[in-house]
């Protein structure tokens, strides 16, 4: 069988050979950066991660057979990216005297925390995370890397990625637990009768 690592060597004689390493984990890629940054910057952020490794694949570890640590930590660095200049352009146009632009920045915005307020108490719970725990614990549950995966793709060592995931566990588990006894007290105090 065919490595990832075999197809990252494979494609320095013959470029063709590194799409094979797209085609089979695009649509990974692509539903991680849906999930941290929306569907509109998706696209851009599947594109350019694969860009990048092509751009790069001389540098790839050989080590590791499974190229997904090595993509997914790519892909983090570009939504980092992604969110410091959106954050950058908001700054700017709070600043400047085109609100008709800012009134638009700042309706999507609220329409996609409205969403993402909708979705669960898990979402609130993933925002009050630290921006690491918050993408170990991504990494872990969305882009379903291990923990030696997940070490490799933010650069970290593997007791460091131990000690985020079990406090992001704790934090998440705290909020499911908060989030049961509001829905258990959703009836304002009212018992049910029965007749």
């Amino acid at each position: 069988m065919t490595t990832d690592s075999d197809i990252i060597r494979g494609s320095g004689e013959n470029p063709q050979v590194f799409t094979a390493l797209y085609d089979k984990y695009a649509r990974m890629i692509y539903r991680y950066a849906a999930r941290r940054a929306g569907e509109s910057a998706a696209e851009d952020v599947m594109a350019e991660t694969f860009l990048i490794a092509f751009e790069r694949r001389d540098s790839f570890d050989h080590a590791w057979a499974d190229a997904r640590p090595w993509l997914f930590g790519i892909a983090t660095n570009l939504l980092r990216k992604h969110h410091r200049t959106e954050a950058k352009i908001l700054k700017v146009l709070a600043k400047s005297s085109g609100r008709d632009a800012y009134a638009d920045s700042t309706e999507r915005i609220a329409e996609q925390l409205d969403a993402a307020a909708a979705t669960s108490a898990l979402a609130a719970a993933l925002r009050k995370l630290s921006a690491v725990d918050r993408e170990c614990i991504l990494l872990y549950a969305w882009a379903e890397l291990n923990y030696e995966g997940i070490a490799e793709a933010t650069k970290v060592p593997i007791g460091t990625v131990r000690s985020r995931l079990n406090r992001a566990r704790r934090i998440l588990k705290a909020a499911a637990g908060s989030h049961q006894n509001n829905t258990e007290e959703a009836d304002h105090g009212r018992a049910q009768t029965t007749a």
